[in-house]
């Protein structure tokens, strides 16, 4: 634009020299003399100034201009008000709305998710409430069977020998066999009372002790006259239609629950081995910690492995049930000493005939309560050590309840050892005297 501005000049200074005076005519219009060198002046053209088009030139530039700006500035105004261009802030804004709209979403699935887990949850609660009042219902209906069959043993009973009372706190039944006489003797020597001391305490304190004898495969040969010939100067025996062998121990043991519940209505029934050491007070005590509990299973508790290999004292010829080779047996008590209370006698009872014997005894005890509502009952002071373990623990104020080696699964030379045994970790004579009578 200069550069056509400065030929337009250049142009009229070649060709325009003068103004002269200015004329007005009779019609009111003013005349620009101009000189023209060079040319002559043509009719109806009337000369101008170099100023006077610089001037038109420049004002015709800024009005260019001031048109221009207006004609782009109206449309971008009006464009503004009909479309709206998204920026940094709107992005955001749809960002946090889009934000919120999903975490909406989010919430309303998890809160059915939630109430469908809810409902799922108090479905199998419910169905867990229902089978431990079916398995309720089941051990009652058991007890009640079995109170008839204490009611009528206990009327044969009474014109007997034994003085077998109805009620009992609990019954010990001591696993004995034929060539164990001396065995028998220890303890009768040491915590177990005989004669008098044994029916007193029956009557009195509610416990019950027993050695547990079968028959042997002579009915009314030698063993057997020699067992009775033992009860008749004892009367500490209770008889079981079995037939003695170490490989019958589950069946013996199956035989003596279900015979000690239909003479006793006892709280807690027990079993134990003839060579371990038992302090009568500290096993009533410990066993009076869980009367007010149905279904319990008191014992020290292991999960020793299953013995595959032919030959050994522990073989379990059904070691295949039990998984691969090397893998261990579920939770148990331990054969030297254990306990159960009433409901759970009474259920072996009931289902003696179909309960399966391992050949270990307190395998299959274990099993016959696995699958039960049962509580499981770790109790280590039923199997501390011999001295000196027991005499440490009862010097420290924690009288053991049954002591014996477990490298002897009871005590070694329990016949010469016994009375030792009894002197260093026995509670005394009088302890189980001084029990409350509410046992």
């Amino acid at each position: 634009m200069l550069f056509f501005m400065k030929n337009i000049a250049k142009a009229a200074n070649s060709r325009v020299l003068l103004a002269e005076e200015k004329k007005v005519n009779s019609g009111g219009r003013v005349w620009v003399p101009v000189w023209l060198p060079n040319s002559k002046m043509r009719s109806g053209k009337l000369p101008v100034s170099g100023k006077t088009i610089m001037l038109l030139c420049i004002a015709s530039f800024l009005a260019g201009s001031l048109f221009s700006s207006r004609i782009w500035t109206q449309p971008n105004s009006e464009m503004n008000t009909d479309l709206v261009i998204p920026t940094i802030s709107n992005h955001e804004k749809l960002r946090t709305i889009s934000r919120t709209e999903c975490d909406h979403k989010r919430k309303l699935v998890e809160s059915n998710d939630g109430d469908i887990m809810g409902e799922v949850m108090k479905t199998n609660q419910a169905i867990q409430s229902l089978d431990k009042s079916i398995s309720t219902f089941e051990m009652e209906l058991a007890i009640a069977r079995t109170k008839q069959t204490i009611s009528q043993n206990a009327k044969e009973n009474r014109g007997s020998n034994h003085s077998i009372p109805n009620k009992a706190f609990m019954v010990i039944g001591i696993n004995t066999a034929f060539s164990s006489r001396k065995r028998r003797d220890s303890l009768r020597e040491t915590w177990m009372p005989k004669g008098d001391k044994l029916r007193k305490l029956e009557k009195e304190k509610g416990i019950v002790i027993r050695f547990v004898m079968g028959h042997s495969a002579t009915p009314g040969g030698v063993l057997d006259r020699a067992i009775d010939s033992e009860d008749a100067q004892y009367k500490d025996f209770l008889r079981l239609d079995h037939v003695e062998g170490y490989n019958e121990l589950s069946t013996k043991t199956r035989l003596y629950f279900s015979k000690v519940v239909s003479i006793w209505d006892a709280h807690f029934y027990v079993k134990v081995d003839d060579d371990v050491h038992l302090n009568l007070g500290m096993l009533a005590g410990t066993l009076a910690k869980y009367k007010s509990k149905p279904r319990v299973y008191i014992g020290c508790m292991k999960s020793g492995p299953v013995l595959s290999q032919k030959g050994l004292k522990y073989h379990e010829p059904e070691y295949w049930k039990f998984g691969e080779e090397g893998n261990k047996y579920f939770r148990h008590a331990t054969g030297q000493i254990y306990a159960i209370s009433r409901d759970l006698a009474a259920y072996i009872s009931i289902n003696s005939g179909i309960l399966h014997r391992y050949a270990n005894e307190d395998v299959s005890l274990g099993s016959w309560l696995i699958g039960l509502e049962v509580e499981h009952v770790d109790e280590r002071s039923l199997c501390c050590g011999t001295p000196p373990d027991c005499e440490w623990k009862a010097k420290g104020g924690n009288m053991c309840v049954a002591s014996f080696d477990w490298s002897c699964s009871g005590v070694c030379k329990s016949v010469e050892r016994m009375k030792d045994v009894h002197h260093s970790c026995g509670e005394g004579d009088t302890a189980v005297w001084t029990l409350a009578n509410a046992l």
